[in-house]
């Protein structure tokens, strides 16, 4: 089904059963490193001198190819940085797989290639390899693209370790990217008004602040298919812990949000391109944004908290308080929006 692969609780259970649980423990991780014992936005592995390679894979079908803020190209090499960025590496290297529908055009293709390497130029990020392939007309739908990234740091973010008291930051504006794809495959992006993807790099206004401040924050990621939703209550479903958000303080732009509103599509599980959710300790979090801020991310804000459930049934969830000061339970929707990345 198509809401198995969403981002969300159904796409979590297919990997567990299909592919987790038949990896014997041994195999999944090389030694002192991570892989998908975790299944993190990446895997590490340890190099020489406490140094450790990241590397990140994911595979975009996004419909349709060309949108407002971007396309299918520029898509794969930003999520590709973006992943390697949350887990605390920089980006060094890229590589790439494009499978292409018989018929294709080649000026569209050669557009998409083009935006692929103006990104890669402006961060200064190798190609070093890749493939390409072409399928008989009707096997796929367009163009497929798959992006590897390889990074380095000397402490890469694993997103096992958040801890009471850790302040949950949002680094811009969410949902840009879901509502944009989803007024596009509905062709109502005239009528929405300003919607434009949020697809960008995040190493150069992140990146710095997470080497920084490495040793305080406690998870990092993302949040693209699933949102801010898949993504908390990823970080909370293996603990003891809870984390708690106030829906009011979630950075938003009007037209995003009057929009999903309209379409009743709950923004908090739209995939956003161009943001990040930390949690991050709250001795410094404040300190964290007003630096984020003076590097651009003019809307970072702090949305929560991680704290101690006050009864067993808060155990591993999220609670969101409403604008009007009710609480709900924020469990991840698969929302019916195939190929949004």
């Amino acid at each position: 089904m198509l809401h198995h692969g969403a981002g969300a609780k159904e796409m979590w259970s297919i990997i567990e059963t299909l592919i987790v649980n038949k990896v014997p423990t041994e195999l999944r991780k090389v030694p002192k490193g991570v892989g998908i014992d975790v299944l993190d936005d990446g895997a590490v592995i340890p190099i020489n001198d406490g140094k450790y390679l990241v590397f990140s894979v994911d595979s975009y079908t996004v419909n349709p190819i060309f949108f407002p803020g971007g396309n299918i190209g520029h898509l794969a090499v930003n999520g590709t940085i973006n992943d390697l960025v949350v887990m605390g590496a920089e980006p060094k290297a890229f590589m790439d797989t494009i499978v292409v529908e018989e018929g294709f055009p080649l000026s569209d293709l050669e557009i998409i290639i083009n935006s692929m390497l103006e990104v890669l130029r402006s961060e200064g990020i190798a190609l070093i390899g890749g493939d390409f392939k072409v399928m008989p007309k009707g096997s796929i739908d367009g163009v497929v693209i798959t992006g590897v990234g390889i990074g380095v740091t000397d402490k890469p973010i694993i997103d096992k370790n958040i801890r009471p008291g850790d302040k949950i930051i949002v680094t811009s504006p969410i949902a840009e990217h879901g509502a944009t794809i989803l007024a596009a495959q509905l062709g109502l992006l005239d009528e929405a008004g300003n919607l434009r993807s949020d697809s960008r790099p995040l190493s150069k206004t992140l990146l710095p602040l997470i080497r920084k401040y490495k040793e305080y924050i406690h998870a990092a990621r993302d949040p693209t298919r699933g949102g801010i939703a898949a993504v908390l209550n990823e970080w909370v479903r293996s603990s003891n812990l809870s984390i708690t958000i106030y829906r009011d303080m979630v950075p938003i732009r009007e037209e995003v949000r009057v929009f999903l509103e309209a379409m009743g599509v709950d923004p908090l599980s739209m995939a956003s391109e161009g943001s990040a959710v930390l949690a991050i300790n709250g001795d410094v979090a404040e300190e964290f944004i007003k630096e984020l801020r003076s590097r651009g991310e003019k809307h970072a804000t702090i949305i929560g908290e991680v704290v101690k459930p006050e009864n067993e049934i808060l155990k591993g969830k999220v609670l969101v308080i409403t604008e009007i000061g009710g609480k709900i339970i924020l469990e991840p929707k698969s929302v019916n929006l195939p190929r949004i990345c």
